[in-house]
């Protein structure tokens, strides 16, 4: 084992958790939970709506698309209010009326003293699986469910009880799926009660009390992507260049007719006028990448499109009203936009009339015009030249309002809503990007792809619509579930991969593809083997000595199982999902232990900094240096030239491997110069002494 890389590796990774276990203990949102099983990842609050940094201390975090690639944040913040007419507060909280009261969760305040978690629970339709390499854990997030159910049709629900000042509980439940054509959209059913509960206090409540003109007012604050954030400007970070537009608010006429069946509102990255770079950043070509806060790696030039993503929410299901469930299609009744940074996005007060009244004024403001054809009148985004910002400091968020209802005591109302995300594949925004950089197309071309993403995150947002048919039950077919267990390990002579699966649950199986990356978690990965269904063990023998691999595996249905439902291409054999076997932690073929110290070399040597990375291990591990054909049982030390100590390290794991990224033992990138390897047999005392060059 690479005892250094990976003791390094668990240090760091020990000090990720450690940091995210305080960061969820002392988030302001509380108990927070991941939702990571299909290509879209996001995390939710058990307050019922997710704020600006309530869990990580940037405005970008969160409604990652595509999720297997870092730093693809979309989300900057949400917020959730409810307001109602002619209110009066319990006497715990001063017994005052007021004209209207509104109740908070987000853009920037927490929630707390308004919202009262009561229950926050993960389920899942199967266990979580696990997944090892070289007999660690693996994973990127933690996604362990509180309460199985098997007949759940969807992969995972969190579900969210809260009680609010108002004497209304907000019920929650949150979907996703893993199947392939249903895994970049997650799923809100928000349920409201007229319980008459203030908090889980039974003492405190608001008995026999009539919510007037109740809102839900939803706003969402969109910032694409954190990948580029460095690249063309930081206040791209808080969404200062979104563009926003709207489907279905009835102002179809004004700006055509293109799916204007869809209720839907969404994003995307547009220009920005005060850029850093000297072209079109329209998708956010990356020619130069900034690496500031480690988005970014200096390799990574080739002109990718690192924002070409689409994102936005469409609405499934709106109540009439309490007494009818059917869906009211004029619903959201409010929808547009509003400064992300104006005074009613923080230090909101549920005590505060004047204020209440103005966001009440907002909830029931009706629909507004469309942000992105304020910018650019013509609708022809593809040449847009205008700023979206419109001059305010901060850009603009997407809002939704849905009422006026009226609830009784003991009356409720449903809203269903989807998030979603989608555009370029990842090899399209390299290859476009690329001949954009090479001059091979030009800005308006470039953008002409860029724009084809809306298209696709319409057809998300329809698959969407037609699984949750309008509440009659999900139609989507499944899929099969994963290995129950993956495991990954580097012998001597191979990687092993074996994998535990119960063919008696879900789906029948025709079997397994395996696929592999190399250097990195987030290389493209290639399909290296098909298994039958009773396979559980592979042995690849193809691996590269010195080369860090990583691995995922997914179950492959029968194509008769697929019947086409929810909008699923019919036919096509249907996929596990591929997160829940992916691995994150490199693995490596291992050489057999040499019998001798005497016989371990070090490769490359002399090492050149800057050679081509045919000449090294990798672009992406442009610093490592190996030791082959060293004992089981060692320890191995280096030595400047002057005899002074640089780093060492016990090798201990059998192999006849171990490799060194030129830092000293505090952690310091080393200078050129001339360094001596001393490899000394733990078991014999046996000492052998190589002298290596690093140059610049």
């Amino acid at each position: 084992m690479n005892i250094f890389h990976n003791s390094k590796r668990k240090t760091i990774f020990l000090s990720f958790l450690f940091l995210f276990f305080i960061s969820s203990l002392l988030s302001a949102q509380g108990r927070t939970k991941w939702l990571a099983v299909g290509s879209l990842h996001n995390w939710y609050s058990e307050f019922g709506s997710e704020i600006e940094e309530g869990l990580y201390p940037s405005q970008q975090y969160g409604l990652r698309w595509p999720a297997s690639h870092p730093f693809m944040d979309m989300q900057a913040a949400k917020a959730f209010w409810i307001g109602v007419e002619n209110f009066t507060d319990a006497e715990q909280f001063g017994g005052s009326t007021f004209l209207h009261k509104v109740v908070h969760v987000g853009p920037r305040v927490s929630g707390a003293n308004e919202f009262f978690p009561v229950k926050f629970k993960m389920y899942g339709k199967f266990e979580q699986p696990q997944v090892y390499v070289d007999g660690n854990l693996s994973f990127e997030l933690s996604q362990e469910i509180d309460e199985l159910n098997p007949n759940q049709p969807y992969d995972k629900m969190i579900y969210s009880e809260v009680n609010t000042m108002l004497g209304a509980t907000v019920k929650r439940k949150i979907y996703q799926f893993s199947q392939q054509y249903h895994d970049n959209y997650i799923i809100h059913e928000v349920t409201i009660v007229n319980t008459g509960n203030v908090d889980d206090d039974p003492e405190i409540e608001l008995p026999n009390t009539t919510l007037e003109n109740l809102y839900l007012y939803y706003q969402y604050r969109w910032a694409i992507s954190r990948n580029t954030r460095y690249v063309i400007g930081n206040a791209t970070g808080w969404g200062i260049n979104t563009m926003l537009d709207v489907r279905g608010d009835g102002l179809g006429g004004e700006y055509g007719t293109d799916n204007e069946d869809l209720r839907a509102n969404f994003a995307w990255h547009g220009y920005y006028p005060a850029k850093q770079v000297n072209y079109d950043n329209i998708g956010g070509p990356i020619w130069v990448p900034n690496t500031a806060g480690g988005l970014l790696t200096e390799t990574d030039t080739v002109g990718r499109l690192g924002s070409a993503q689409f994102c936005g929410v469409v609405t499934l299901h709106a109540d009439q009203d309490p007494d009818n469930p059917v869906d009211d299609n004029l619903q959201p009744a409010t929808t547009g936009y509003v400064g992300s940074d104006e005074p009613f996005t923080s230090k909101n007060d549920p005590f505060n009339p004047v204020k209440m009244n103005d966001e009440y004024s907002l909830m029931v403001k009706g629909h507004q015009e469309r942000h992105a054809f304020v910018v650019e009148p013509s609708g022809n985004f593809a040449e847009q030249k205008n700023d979206p910002s419109l001059g305010s400091p901060g850009g603009f968020s997407n809002v939704n309002g849905y009422g006026p209802y009226t609830l009784a005591p003991g009356d409720s109302i449903t809203i269903v809503w989807a998030e979603g995300a989608k555009g370029l594949s990842w090899d399209k925004c390299v290859s476009i990007g690329r001949d954009y950089k090479n001059g091979v197309i030009d800005d308006v071309t470039k953008n002409e792809f860029v724009m084809t993403g809306r298209d696709s995150l319409f057809q998300t947002f329809r698959r969407a619509i037609a699984n949750y048919n309008d509440g009659q039950g999900f139609t989507a077919p499944q899929n099969p579930l994963p290995p129950s267990i993956f495991n990954v390990d580097g012998k001597g002579d191979r990687i092993e991969l074996t994998w535990d699966y119960d063919e008696t649950a879900g789906p029948a199986i025709s079997g397994f593809e395996i696929y592999r990356a190399r250097e990195k978690a987030d290389s493209t990965y290639y399909l290296i083997y098909t298994a039958s269904p009773d396979e559980r063990i592979f042995k690849d023998t193809s691996a590269v000595r010195g080369v860090s691999y990583f691995y995922y595996m997914q179950a492959i249905g029968l194509a008769s199982d697929n019947n086409g439902g929810g909008l699923t291409p019919a036919g096509v054999p249907l996929r596990s999902g591929r997160f829940y076997s992916q691995t994150y932690t490199a693995t490596q073929l291992k050489r057999k232990a040499a019998a001798h110290v005497s016989e371990f070399r070090v490769v490359p040597n002399p090492f050149i900094r800057g050679v081509s990375s045919e000449l090294t291990f990798g672009s992406d591990e442009p610093n490592k240096i190996a030791f082959f054909n060293i004992t089981g049982d060692c320890k191995i030390q280096i030595f400047s030239e002057m005899g002074e100590l640089v780093w060492e390290v016990n090798h201990t794991d059998g192999s006849g491997d171990e490799f060194w990224y030129q830092t000293t033992s505090s952690n310091q990138l080393v200078v050129s110069g001339v360094y001596i390897a001393v490899v000394t047999d733990n078991q014999t005392g046996e000492r052998s002494i190589q002298k290596f060059a690093i140059i610049q």
